[in-house]
């Protein structure tokens, strides 16, 4: 392979790293997880859970990536050859979810132009639901095909294939110096804009009254166990491949500390602008922001259009800035959805960088086309369910376990404690890693399982089957498709 695969500087591997864990779920889930939850007595559990799971598990993952330097199914193999199906796993699982993200990234390129004119008229949710995605949950929806959805699809596909298909650093590397500090410089203005607004703090008290009775409810704390391991993208692989991307000399201590930070910092910067905006909304309605609040879809598609249409003249300004950032954190997240799987490939096939992206994106572009659908908004809905609550959190303990305790975490503490600047890992990280972490991801699996099942319909049931088939018959055959690299099968650790 004639492409490089490593970052050009520890810049730029932290800024993937946080335009891959900053990402949508941080402007349309964490505003809502925040409130429903507690408001400011969540932050109990939020800290607890970045200080319990997330730092360390990034730790755990960035440490035995830096370790082997190979792709993530590689890695399992030299662990334990028998478990190279585990390897499969997740890459495979995280494309699943690049699939249906460039979904709603068609949507959000859709809106940033309707966000000029107003385009979606009087009434937001009727053009959303209705006029745009024709959605129908009824199977046969499927064969409504939609075109400027699809249109709108195959641009984002376009884009994210000309970014990653170049060598690493001149691609996602350049890219990343780039999108990240635009994200978060746009974000700040929304913000800072919407902390002026007239009733502004109508939804920040709101937003942060504590109630102090619900740290005893177990359902907060499995909400915030949640939240970290979506919102930086625990246990996808993709912090495990991009740290195989780093060199000799990084501090994977400082740089997990530096990038938790930073995604914190803009979900709960992002709370502010959202419940500004929601008390803004509530003052001039007279509705309370309790009835205003929602999320996923529901808050970027119909909420915010319709606190614009109230918004006046700034609503051209404020609108198309919010769709783009809004774009630019799926950007920034999807980009990183195709690392985990294409590094595989290239590693066990020895494929070029260029032909790997390449045939991705048009598997990709060409699945895809369903969500282009009336049927595609349900669809998308129950393949994000089963992929986040089931497959992923599966491959999480799966991989938390063989991290911890095949491989032996505590091999790596030397390597990573001398060239840490900041926080030195002793007994309680390894005890952290081997113990606690395993016991709350699952505990956080079965919860979101049963949850899953139990609110599920029929078609939804057989979607997770499938889903199921899906995911073991590729596992099976890129587990068996026999390797070209004649390196494959060595079992040399860099320890």
């Amino acid at each position: 392979m004639s492409e490089q695969n490593e970052w050009g500087s520890n810049l730029s591997f932290i800024l993937a790293m946080v335009g891959s864990a900053v990402g949508l779920g941080n402007i349309w889930r964490y505003p809502y997880v925040l409130y429903s939850n507690g408001g400011g007595a969540f932050y109990i559990p939020y800290i607890v859970a970045i200080l319990l799971m997330g730092v360390p598990f990034l730790i755990l993952e960035y440490g035995v990536g830096y370790n082997f330097k190979s792709s993530f199914p590689k890695a399992i193999r030299k662990i334990n050859s028998k478990f190279e199906y585990l390897g499969w796993l997740l890459p495979i699982s995280v494309f699943l979810i690049m699939i249906y993200y460039s979904c709603i990234l068609g949507w959000d390129g859709i809106y940033i132009i309707l966000s000029f004119f107003k385009g979606w008229g009087a009434d937001p949710n009727t053009y959303f639901a209705t006029t745009l995605l024709q959605s129908s949950e009824s199977v046969s929806g499927i064969t409504s095909f939609i075109p400027i959805i699809a249109i709108a699809m195959l641009i984002s596909w376009v884009i994210v294939w000309y970014i990653s298909h170049k060598d690493l650093e001149k691609g996602l590397g350049k890219v990343s110096k780039i999108l990240v500090p635009l994200l978060f410089i746009i974000m700040i203005i929304i913000v800072l804009f919407s902390l002026t607004l007239p009733g502004a703090m109508i939804g920040l008290n709101e937003l942060f009254s504590p109630d102090w009775s619900l740290l005893l409810d177990f359902n907060i704390w499995m909400a915030a166990f949640g939240q970290i391991i979506f919102s930086l993208s625990l246990g996808m692989s993709i912090a495990f491949t991009y740290a195989s991307y780093t060199g000799q000399s990084s501090d994977l201590i400082t740089n997990t500390l530096s990038i938790a930070f930073a995604n914190c910092a803009f979900e709960n910067f992002c709370a502010l602008g959202v419940f500004s905006i929601l008390g803004y909304m509530s003052l001039q309605s007279g509705t309370a922001v309790a009835d205003l609040v929602t999320q996923g879809t529901g808050l970027v598609f119909i909420a915010y259009p319709t606190v614009l249409n109230v918004l006046g003249q700034y609503a051209y300004i404020i609108g198309p800035l919010f769709f783009i950032t809004v774009y630019l954190a799926g950007l920034t997240s999807i980009l990183s959805t195709i690392e985990p799987l294409a590094f595989s490939i290239q590693n066990k096939f020895t494929w070029s960088r260029h032909k790997t992206m390449t045939t991705l994106c048009i598997i990709g572009a060409v699945v895809s086309m369903v969500y282009a659908t009336a049927f595609g908004g349900t669809l998308l809905g129950y393949v994000d369910a089963y992929i986040n609550q089931i497959a992923i959190l599966l491959g999480v303990i799966l991989e938390c376990i063989v991290f911890a305790w095949i491989f032996k975490c505590e091999d790596i503490v030397p390597v990573l404690n001398e060239k840490s600047r900041t926080l030195k890992l002793g007994k309680w990280w390894i005890y952290t890693v081997k113990y606690i972490l395993p016991i709350f991801i699952t505990i956080v699996w079965i919860g979101g399982v049963y949850d899953t099942l139990k609110t599920g319909s029929l078609d939804q049931t057989m979607t997770f089957g499938l889903l199921t088939l899906l995911i073991a018959v590729l596992v099976v055959i890129f587990t068996k498709l026999a390797p070209t690299n004649p390196n494959w099968d060595d079992t040399e650790n860099r320890l």
